[in-house]
């Protein structure tokens, strides 16, 4: 049985209208092009595990599912948190991805396919309402938000936190003054992208057998060594060396085999492939089949898609001290795509993070 395809997604400039339109775009950064306008997460569920902050829009992946009708249309959401100091070693808490779906006929899009052209010029306001459910939506994040400036009540908030981000920012100049708020320039929202998406080739890919060795079987034999009538603390100590060789040996075939399966298409920031394999960037902090939970309807989940780490290099969060950082982030969703009526469903997402010696190792090549 041959693996999954896997497909590769880039980053390309478009015009702000693409990523807006009804076209199901596939885009980093900005505010998120929600699919279905009901059910959306509520702003509990778009708080910070660790920090409690809300967070913001990352990316969004359109992946309908062939042969399904409820996910004729079927969009994966991913949002992060802003405060670097949230990203700590291996923790997860500080990212959240849901998904939505659509069958073809529904309440809010065409059955055809609409028009690509440039749609008639729409004003920043109608971006703030969705505009057959009437959802309002934050002004700064873009998430649903139905808390109005007590002073000219034309803006929402998803909650204080931001309202204050955007009153510091520029609204206090603004409000109650004819001049344009100028939220484009809001100091949360990522850089925005169109993810544009082409197939891996398949002489790129791994061969299962390719990678034994990372697993220990070419080199725990070197390791273990027999030693004639060793007290029971030199074997101890032997013992764990040698354990501690093999698993440092185990992480850096990991790391390169890692850097040489992306080298051929060093700028992709995302890998997809439904019911395929992760690509894991060390052997520590890789999840067990116990530790990926099941799907609220009982389904397992399985491996989707995961971003790289070299989104982070467009996301412009770079600082002096603690940064925005990650190995990769994998996500993990429900096997049969369930519906929850009309709600955004909750899938499960693991942050790995390079080791510090990866790290190093990276630097000096």
């Amino acid at each position: 049985m041959s693996s999954p395809e896997v497909v590769l997604g880039f980053l390309e400039e478009a015009e702000p209208w693409r990523l807006r339109s009804p076209q199901f775009p596939s885009k980093v950064g900005g505010k998120p092009a929600w699919l279905s306008q009901t059910g959306l997460p509520s702003q509990f569920d778009l708080e910070c595990e660790k920090c409690g902050l809300p967070m913001v829009f990352l990316l969004q992946v359109y992946a309908p599912i062939s042969g399904q009708d409820r996910s004729f249309h079927r969009t994966l959401f991913l949002f992060c948190c802003r405060t670097p100091e949230c990203y700590s070693h291996n923790d997860s808490r500080c990212m959240k991805v849901f998904r939505s779906q659509l069958p073809r006929k529904n309440e809010f899009y065409s059955y055809d396919p609409p028009p690509d052209d440039e749609p008639q010029s729409v004003s920043e306001e109608d971006h703030n309402v969705l505009s057959i459910s009437g959802v309002k939506l934050c002004w700064v994040c873009g998430c649903p938000g139905n808390k109005a400036c007590s002073r000219c009540h034309t803006v929402t908030y998803c909650g204080r936190h931001h309202q204050t981000v955007h009153w510091k920012h520029s609204h206090k100049k603004e409000c109650l003054s004819a001049e344009a708020p100028t939220v484009a320039a809001s100091p949360l929202l990522f850089p925005e992208f169109e993810l544009v998406t082409e197939p891996e080739e398949e002489g790129k890919e791994w061969e299962d057998g390719e990678d034994a060795e990372s697993k220990g079987g070419g080199e725990q034999g070197s390791l273990q060594r027999s030693t004639d009538g060793p007290s029971s603390a030199d074997t101890l100590a032997e013992a764990d060396l040698e354990e501690m060789a093999l698993h440092e040996t185990e992480d850096n075939k990991m790391f390169q085999r890692f850097k040489k399966k992306i080298a051929s298409e060093p700028h992709q920031v995302i890998r997809y492939s439904r019911r395929g394999c992760p690509l894991w960037v060390s052997s520590n902090h890789v999840p067990s089949e116990e530790e990926i939970p099941s799907c609220t309807c009982g389904a397992e989940r399985m491996f989707e898609l995961q971003v790289m780490p070299q989104l982070l290099n467009s996301l412009c969060v770079d600082s002096t001290g603690a940064s925005m950082d990650w190995g990769t982030v994998v996500v993990y969703t429900c096997s049969v795509s369930c519906n929850h009526g009309d709600q955004y469903c909750s899938e499960f997402i693991w942050k790995q993070d390079f080791s510090s010696d990866q790290q190093t190792q990276d630097k000096e090549t």
